[in-house]
């Protein structure tokens, strides 16, 4: 039985793949002089942003990460949380399970990209990109999560979108669920359980 859920925000509790998309694209084209098209930068969805702009080979990691934020702003309006993401977090309330997140955002991306939604107070653990050295998809964040919860890994799962999150989750030994919904490459991902929508999450509880 798990008894701890957590979870990751993007691709899992909102929708944020436009307006992380879009806003890199305008960051490249005007900072960078780079046209990239979103398929071929839909590798960021799930690391860090930092982590995202090495690999694209910029070197003011601290200025572009502010402006690409700066963006996000203007892409605001495409942010929704899924359906059914809300009725579960009531769900899970209501059953007293343990819940919080995982995420690649740091505290102001958390801040500014999912406070506003009003979930926050459904998901009382919370790990960011800041709390941790590493990031996913190394362990370390769910690790971090587990300390300062006091959840076991073995009465956890974690439920996400991307290959990121299934191999954090492993390696920290904690079941994996995906969250189709969000997930590009569905086929690509081993994962314990594979969930539809989040109503489907609610069958891995007890019974009341």
């Amino acid at each position: 039985m798990h008894t701890t859920l957590i979870f990751d925000i993007d691709g899992t509790l909102i929708d944020t793949e436009q307006a992380v998309l879009g806003s890199l694209q305008k960051l490249l084209k005007k900072n960078y002089d780079r046209e990239i098209s979103r398929q071929d930068l839909a590798f960021v969805l799930g690391i860090p942003g930092t982590v995202s702009l090495r690999q694209l080979g910029i070197d003011d990691l601290e200025y572009a990460n502010k402006c690409w934020n700066d963006f996000m702003r203007e892409y605001q309006h495409t942010i929704h949380v899924y359906e059914g993401i809300q009725p579960l977090l009531a769900e899970l309330r209501e059953r007293s399970v343990l819940t919080g997140v995982v995420t690649s955002k740091t505290k102001q991306e958390f801040l500014d990209d999912f406070v506003p939604f009003g979930l926050v107070h459904d998901l009382p653990y919370v790990v960011c990109a800041d709390d941790t050295k590493r990031h996913k998809p190394n362990p370390e964040p769910l690790l971090k999560f587990l300390e300062i919860s006091g959840a076991k890994a073995e009465d956890s799962i974690y439920i996400g979108d991307t290959v990121y999150d299934y191999e954090c989750a492993r390696d920290a030994g904690v079941d994996f669920g995906l969250a189709l919904w969000g997930c590009k490459q569905p086929d690509a991902i081993p994962a314990t359980y594979k969930f539809e929508h989040p109503a489907d999450i609610v069958a891995l509880l007890n019974p009341q």
